[in-house]
């Protein structure tokens, strides 16, 4: 286990699609940091980071499946060896696919657990390695209203998200002591997206009356709680528009 010797500090988001994850990678980087972002393909990363080098920034773009324990300790290995320390780490992976329990597959199910849950153990646990020998870091989870309650027809992705909560909760017991702020992020509401739009114009029209969540604002959420001095930690966050009901 090795790490690169210099100044720069690195945010590893792990799920850096077009909006959230992308607008995380992108107040990071506002602020210094080197954005290392990855997807299951890297020629979707391009554009991200294509759009953090023009504003003046740094980002690195990573081919990486999280569901796959060596390809998770080769990408921390590369970005702690020749890039720099992970000083905050986000994993925003969400495989929200909807289906009655009466039809619902045992390999769906599987699937989806695999990638909104067990993949953010395997990356979390690699990044927190590093962060407990520096005894600091900040390791943030994007979950869902499914994480807190399981709605009908939901039954594997409010399981998956219910176990990221968890894991999220054990890791802050367990790494607050180390001087590692550990934070959940409920995000209940649809968000400005190009998959809202096309599929949900009816919700998508709110957008204009603050009905949806802007992924620029839920960044700003994200990188409150990496500033927040230790003495004031939160543990859970949730965000979601005036409008919505819960």
């Amino acid at each position: 286990m090795t790490t690169a010797i210099n100044n720069n500090k690195v945010v590893l988001v792990v799920g850096a699609g077009d909006a959230t994850g992308g607008a995380i990678a992108k107040r990071f980087a506002q602020e210094g940091f080197i954005a290392c972002v990855t997807r299951r393909s890297a020629d979707k990363l391009q554009p991200l980071v294509d759009s953090i080098q023009a504003a003046g920034g740094q980002a690195h773009g990573f081919a990486c499946d999280a569901r796959k324990e060596e390809e998770v300790i080769a990408l921390v290995e590369q970005i702690e060896s020749q890039i720099g320390p992970i000083e905050a780490f986000v994993f925003n992976i969400g495989a929200n696919v909807p289906c009655s329990i009466l039809e619902e597959t045992a390999r769906k199910y599987f699937k989806i657990w695999e990638m909104a849950c067990f993949s953010g153990f395997l990356n979390a646990r690699e990044v927190a390695k590093r962060m407990a020998t520096r005894q600091r870091g900040t390791l943030l989870f994007t979950g869902a209203t499914a994480g807190m309650r399981g709605a009908a027809g939901f039954a594997a992705f409010a399981g998956a998200k219910h176990g990221i909560r968890a894991l999220a909760q054990s890791m802050a017991r367990e790494l607050g002591p180390m001087n590692i702020h550990v934070a959940h992020i409920v995000v209940d509401g649809a968000i400005d997206t190009d998959f809202i739009r096309n599929s949900f114009p009816e919700k998508y029209a709110l957008k204009d009356q603050d009905g949806i969540l802007n992924p620029e604002h839920i960044a700003e959420n994200y990188w409150y709680l990496h500033s927040q001095p230790r003495d004031a930690w939160t543990f859970e966050l949730d965000l979601r528009p005036w409008s919505e009901r819960w």
